[in-house]
């Protein structure tokens, strides 16, 4: 594909000086203020890696940063959006996504070669959205000032270079640093590559803006690039998170009558499934690192996991699994999400060696249910009901990203009823509970029912859809008010001069 002047006219893309310096907060508020000026926009990502995803409304799998960007912008999540997703299984490989459907494993040499080759499918789904949009805000990956990894890449520069679109750089002044971060990332692109680069934003600042103003003055003298803002720290902000596992509790409520414990396994993934409970006053949750035991609690939930039989040797490894047979034994609750289901049951066989090396795994023994792993990944976006035993039968949303297929007699009584199939089962006594549903806490209904099990008959829940509308609003506040919008569009359609 050869880039042309409507492309490039239309499309704006934030990079960063680091992995974490806002990228996808920025996009966020950017795609959120131009759909509120009337502007039909979408975001694109060329390349993720995060064990954090969402199902798209063409049965595909992109990083879950893009899902709430879409959601910014009024849209649904497609596969176009992020056309390569990068899952990883090990600290030098990574599952393959492609469009949305997961191709093959590969380690990062391989991946390097095949860059080339993918590149193409970047460009025809930013086509995609640039022919059905008015406007893309594109999201790179990491710092664009990474020298390895400049050959061949589809991530920063190399993309923007292709696509011929304009670049704004983002830095976290929280960090420390930030002008020599912004400074010396400039420095380390070419000529062309400075070329392009339209601007700065400052992220997460604390305290007397006009402190800051002779910096920026020097920092424009020596670049000759406008600062195009600078965003405020905003405290207690919440966004559903790329990658890193969001480990503190966004209020101020000490009275957390309910303990739960989440271990976090090496390869643990769609940790989101928790945010809900982090902002829920009546929740205390704690998440386990390696090397730590497991405390007291109400609930231990085991959550996602990209690889299940290495991750179940991981909790054994730990200890957790001891941990875990005496909280039952004291009367405790534990809950299995997705592959934290899969090792609820008796075995799990991966004849293929879709997850890692073929074979079987015994697991936990705690539900009468046998699990294969297939290469065919099931990707859906579910909704039903779901009645747990002595209760009403509440509504229950969420999705399904899982390669495991499920059987055993614990299925004969299914707790919750889909539209095309059913899930979740619980143990005789009561004290197990597994689901391969992601999300299933959002809703409102549903969570109040999974807590009033867990211990907790009476406890209020936050409406997760709000508080997530909020996020996207105060952070797209925050754009419209400290960053100039006028440059940003003039940027984007092309009236900013070269």
């Amino acid at each position: 594909m050869t880039a042309n002047t409507r492309a490039a006219a239309s499309a704006i893309m934030v990079q960063g000086t680091t992995s974490d310096a806002g990228k996808s907060v920025i996009c966020t508020g950017l795609c959120r203020a131009l759909y509120r000026q009337g502007i039909r926009v979408a975001p694109f990502k060329p390349q993720n890696m995060a064990l954090n995803s969402a199902v798209t409304v063409d049965h595909g799998e992109i990083g879950r940063a893009q899902a709430v960007q879409a959601e910014a912008c009024g849209l649904q999540p497609h596969s176009d959006m992020n056309p390569v997703l990068l899952k990883p299984n090990t600290d030098i490989g990574a599952q393959v996504i492609v469009n949305g459907k997961a191709l093959m494993d590969m380690d990062a040499r391989a991946f390097h070669d095949y860059k080339p080759t993918v590149l193409k499918s970047v460009l025809a789904s930013f086509a995609r959205l640039q022919n059905n949009y008015d406007a893309v805000v594109v999201e790179g990956a990491g710092s664009p000032a990474e020298i390895n990894l400049r050959d061949r890449d589809i991530a920063n520069m190399g993309f923007a270079e292709t696509a011929d679109c304009p670049v704004i750089i983002v830095a976290d002044i929280d960090r420390g640093g930030v002008f020599a971060h912004l400074y010396g990332t400039l420095a380390l692109l070419s000529a062309s590559e400075q070329a392009r680069v339209k601007g700065f934003i400052i992220n997460r600042f604390r305290g007397d803006i006009k402190l800051l103003e002779s910096g920026l003055e020097w920092l424009e003298e020596k670049t000759g690039k406008p600062v195009l803002g600078v965003i405020p720290y905003l405290h207690g902000l919440h966004l559903e998170a790329e990658d890193a596992v969001a480990i503190q509790q966004l209020n101020n409520d000490e009275q957390r009558p309910l303990k739960v414990v989440v271990p976090v396994f090496s390869r643990m993934s769609n940790h989101t499934d928790f945010d809900v409970l982090r902002l829920n006053p009546s929740v205390d949750i704690t998440f386990v690192y390696q090397g730590k035991r497991l405390p007291p609690a109400d609930l231990i939930i085991l959550p996602g996991t990209k690889s299940t039989r290495s991750d179940l040797a991981f909790l054994r490894d730990n200890g957790w699994d001891q941990d875990l047979f005496r909280h039952i034994r004291f009367g405790g609750k534990v809950m299995g999400i997705c592959g934290g289901y899969q090792m609820l049951g008796q075995t799990i066989h991966d004849p293929d060696g879709i997850e890692g090396p073929a074979g079987s795994s015994a697991g936990l023994g705690l539900l009468d249910l046998e699990t294969v792993i297939r290469k065919e990944k099931q990707l859906r976006r579910v909704e039903g009901t779901m009645q747990l035993p002595g209760q009403q039968a509440v509504n229950v949303t969420g999705y399904e990203i899982h390669a495991g297929s499920t059987t055993g007699a614990a299925l004969q009584q299914p707790l919750i009823q889909l539209e095309q199939h059913q899930d979740a089962v619980m143990s005789a006594d009561g004290q197990i509970f597994g689901s391969y549903i992601h999300g299933i806490f959002d809703y409102q209904d549903a969570c109040r029912a999974i807590l009033s099990w867990a211990g907790f008959g009476d406890i209020d829940t936050p409406d997760y859809d709000a508080l997530r509308q909020e996020g996207i609003n105060r952070i797209a506040d925050a754009v419209e008010e400290h960053i100039d919008m006028v440059a940003i569009n003039d940027i984007i359609f092309g009236r900013q001069q070269t």
